[in-house]
């Protein structure tokens, strides 16, 4: 499929699970996305062999319940992130996807300085090795109840209190459709604190198609003015009988 270069396409590994892996990464490759998002290391070099990208590499043991705001894991999330950081040095990958962890009766501004104060040591860790921890915006509306970080402000105000740009965001738009709305604006406000996309229709997180409430050629288009240059990774679970027909669609959709 012959794209028009303004949008670095991605794709999440995990809603086409049922598809073997190389298989899946053909797939991919001839569509013309460059980036596969949440592969685990021992995944890598299928991709890698293939041309493609690790766009935003997972290896996290403790799940996104229990994250960098609950002080009794800091040691361990740090054990546990550095391995990961040195092996995705090593293999050239840039992006590593981090959680904040369910507040567990946290308020907001205790969550943000256990995170910010966690977070310090791994991400000058990561400066070192040329690496950029990612933090996720999730709603927990629906997906993820008690999640923390499910408003862009907050995760704003952690980068701000980090105040690397070894640190920075992914934004979900599912995840924001559903806990704050207003796309686009918060992306042109907050772009320089994001660093990787998410999509999925709303409601359903399935096709960005017709079929859902957001209009994805407008957010492109508005990331596009951003100057952004990371990737936007489609996160849909699709309900099409061909799968990766769908995914195609996201991709086409997408590219403004």
């Amino acid at each position: 499929m012959e794209l028009k270069g303004n949008i670095n396409h991605a794709v999440c590994r995990w809603p086409y699970g049922d598809i073997p892996l190389e298989q899946f990464l053909d797939e991919v490759k001839a569509l013309g996305i460059r980036g596969v998002d949440l592969l685990e290391p021992h995944e890598w070099k299928a991709a890698t062999d293939r041309g493609l990208v690790c766009s935003m590499t997972t290896g996290y043991k403790f799940g996104i319940e229990d994250g960098f705001n609950d002080p009794s894991l800091h040691n361990a999330l740090y054990e546990n992130y550095t391995i990961l950081i040195d092996k995705a040095a090593e293999a050239g990958i840039s992006n590593i996807i981090c959680f904040s962890g369910n507040r567990h009766g946290l308020s907001e501004e205790e969550g943000l300085e256990n995170c910010a104060r966690a977070l310090e040591k791994v991400v000058k860790y990561a400066e070192h090795k040329n690496v950029c921890m990612v933090m996720e915006l999730l709603n927990s509306k629906v997906d993820h109840p008690d999640y923390q970080c499910d408003h862009t402000e907050w995760g704003v105000a952690l980068c701000e209190k980090i105040g690397s740009e070894h640190f920075g965001l992914l934004y979900d738009i599912y995840h924001m459709q559903i806990m704050e709305g207003d796309v686009i604006a918060t992306i042109r406000k907050y772009h320089q604190y994001i660093r990787h996309f998410h999509t999925g229709g709303v409601p359903g997180r399935h096709e960005i198609d017709e079929t859902q409430e957001l209009y994805y050629p407008a957010i492109m288009k508005a990331i596009v003015e951003t100057r952004f240059n990371g990737f936007v990774a489609q996160e849909f679970v699709p309900t099409w009988d061909d799968p990766i027909k769908a995914l195609a669609m996201g991709v086409e959709i997408c590219d403004v």
